[in-house]
């Protein structure tokens, strides 16, 4: 039975092969067996393909830690290509989140009403809320978004404050950015069905159950079949395919990410904490690409909002038991400062 110490360090020895087979969307680590956790972990392949055999490979990867031999069973999940994703929805003031916001080139979907001190901002995808993506244009902000009918000036609830450039070479960690509203009132705190949102937590495990609300989905649930998972999302012609390491795969047997529901929100089913954001998705919606949210809270420097008078969202620190493999991690300063936050340019 291998451990997730064990799959970690074959992950971090493949991926980069095995993300070359244009079969291959994503590996990760998780369980061997999601209904019988007992029989350990596996390097989790997310690809178009029924089998390992049908990839070229084995049932299982073998190395070696420190002259040990280690060997780490292969499960293969069929998903089809992996794909950013934006769209639709009614208009709604105050703003809250899970409801449709973007630009005038597109739509997806307001995660969280977060803040700095007292100002108030929308935390979404950079390709939600740039325009075109990934540019230093103050964009504004329209909600609905402009796949929904929103226009310029008349939906305009605020502009592009800043977001974490998408490297079109090398590796990416998020997808995220921030719009600052015209006036705080314009936004509430809340998060839509669920009302305020206590905090986020630091890290979350393989296996823990999640729900979100989603622009195009609505109210769905989840769960978190793997993570450190490297994974290849397609941008679309402008942008192209660009590499994710270490993202997090949310499975659910219904739709729970399609288009215009990017920059959704994943909540800790238990207790509403925060805990990772969507940012793609496979075609059938029922695959999510998510990373923690707690990456984009530090490297933007802002918290989970809450109501006027209250103190913002608390830091539920997490214990992931000695850093074990099943757990996410927290980016260490230097990871966070790889992250290259831009401010837009005024117009």
């Amino acid at each position: 039975m291998a451990t997730f110490a064990e799959a970690l360090v074959i992950k971090k020895n493949i991926a980069s092969t095995v993300l070359k087979n244009r079969k291959i969307h994503g590996v990760g680590i998780g369980y061997y067996d999601p209904k019988h956790p007992k029989k350990g972990a596996a390097v989790i392949l997310y690809a178009n393909a029924v089998s390992s055999t049908a990839l070229g490979l084995g049932p299982k990867f073998s190395s070696q830690v420190k002259g040990k031999p280690i060997n780490v069973p292969i499960r293969v999940v069929k998903t089809k290509k992996i794909r950013s994703n934006a769209s639709y929805q009614d208009r709604i003031r105050p703003v809250v989140a899970g409801y449709s916001i973007g630009t005038t080139g597109g739509s997806g979907t307001a995660g969280l009403i977060v803040s700095s001190g007292n100002q108030l901002y929308v935390l979404s995808n950079n390709h939600v809320l740039t325009n075109p993506t990934n540019s230093n244009n103050r964009a504004e902000t329209l909600q609905p978004g402009g796949a929904d009918e929103g226009r310029t000036v008349r939906d305009r609830v605020g502009y592009l404050s800043r977001f974490v450039t998408l490297k079109t070479n090398g590796t990416n960690r998020i997808d995220a950015a921030l719009s600052r509203p015209v006036r705080n009132s314009i936004l509430s705190p809340k998060y839509a069905t669920v009302g305020n949102i206590p905090g986020h937590v630091t890290s979350y495990r393989v296996g823990e159950r999640f729900k979100k609300v989603g622009r195009t989905t609505g109210l769905t649930r989840g769960r978190v079949d793997s993570v450190n998972t490297d994974v290849q999302v397609d941008y679309g012609r402008d942008v192209g395919v660009l590499t994710f390491r270490n993202q997090s795969i949310i499975l659910s047997d219904t739709p729970v990410s399609l288009p215009g529901d990017s920059g959704s929100v994943w909540l800790r089913s238990a207790d509403n904490f925060a805990a990772a954001v969507n940012y793609a998705g496979t075609e059938d919606g029922k695959t999510s690409v998510a990373f923690p949210v707690d990456w984009a809270l530090r490297a933007l420097r802002v918290r989970v909002a809450r109501p006027a008078g209250q103190r913002a969202g608390k830091v539920k620190v997490v214990d992931t038991h000695n850093g074990n493999a099943a757990y996410t991690r927290r980016l260490t300063p230097k990871e966070l400062s790889m992250l290259k936050v831009i401010r837009p340019k005024s117009k």
